[in-house]
């Protein structure tokens, strides 16, 4: 039984490999073949994760050994009038096949389980840090760890927003852990209604479906809290 990867180039100049039927599980690679050799490592660790968390052990099938790459997608950009531009404000991400198919009950079930271990694991790598040490720069980056933790909530608006899911931007919370919980508990109150939906939006250029929400949510999340636990 294959593992079915998809291929994102040109992703801050690197490849990033998506389990498709796995979120929250992906490598990263200067080049595809990198992307795809670190992937094996990657799932791996992913099953070790889910068996530490879940009563039972983890629910992966231990035969995807074999890696089937099924879709491969060049990140480009477009400017605000839809054109192809290199520079272009919108980079437009990875859409697959895959991301077509409508979820299952319990996809959206492990989905859940998913988001709670990865939330989880987001607030112990911070929790002992001080407001000092929440709002400090770093050299070379962009945000303070409190200002990732904004980006986190504020991509996860961003992504409900997409499927037209999202509440009103003027009433995102300001504060970073508020903004976390609130954009949280209304991601997992609509959930389960995502179950068997078809829907597929198109938004400035790009296609969005709860298949690919769920997917990016979870690698967003798990990626910064892997940023933030470097910075630390």
């Amino acid at each position: 039984m294959s593992l079915l990867i998809g291929l994102e180039n040109n992703l801050e100049g690197r490849c990033l490999a998506w389990a498709l039927e796995h979120p929250g599980c992906f490598a990263y690679g200067a080049e595809p073949s990198a992307a795809l050799t670190v992937m094996r490592a990657a799932f791996q660790a992913y099953d070790r994760w889910i068996a530490a968390h879940n009563t039972g052990g983890s629910w992966l099938v231990e035969s995807q050994n074999e890696l089937q790459v099924v879709g491969t997608w060049e990140v480009y950009t477009i400017d605000d009038n839809l054109d192809l531009n290199a520079d272009g404000d919108y980079e437009v991400n990875a859409w697959f096949m895959h991301d077509w198919k409508p979820l299952t009950a319990s996809e959206l079930q492990h989905a859940q389980k998913l988001l709670d271990w990865s939330r989880q694991e987001l607030l112990d790598s911070v929790a002992a840090l001080d407001e000092q040490a929440l709002e400090a720069s770093h050299p070379g980056e962009r945000w303070s760890i409190s200002g990732i933790l904004l980006h986190i909530a504020g991509a996860e608006w961003w992504y409900l927003n997409r499927l037209d899911l999202a509440f009103p931007r003027e009433q995102v919370a300001d504060k970073p852990f508020s903004r976390l919980s609130q954009v949280r508990a209304h991601l997992l109150e609509i959930l389960p209604s995502l179950e068997g939906s078809g829907q597929v939006v198109g938004r400035h250029g790009e296609l969005w479906s709860p298949r690919k929400l769920v997917r990016r949510l979870l690698w967003h999340e798990r990626d910064h809290t892997e940023h933030i636990l470097k910075l630390r």
